[in-house]
């Protein structure tokens, strides 16, 4: 028998946390652009722009 998973038990994914660097940003656009799906596009740059201010952050708190 196979266990049921509810939705609700899954944890969180964000894909800005995992776009650590340009080769990440540009091997993301390249798989969401073969969907040719205009939401996805979307969601992926708003992904984009988080990951970058996430990246701005990071940089701008380990100089204190």
């Amino acid at each position: 028998m196979s266990n049921k998973i509810e939705v609700a038990e899954l944890p969180e994914f964000d894909a800005a946390e995992y776009l650590k660097n340009e080769e990440d940003v540009a091997a993301y656009l390249t798989t969401v652009l073969e969907d040719d799906d205009p939401a996805l596009l979307a969601a992926a740059i708003g992904d984009i722009d988080r990951a970058r201010g996430m990246s701005q952050f990071a940089k701008g708190s380990s100089s204190s």
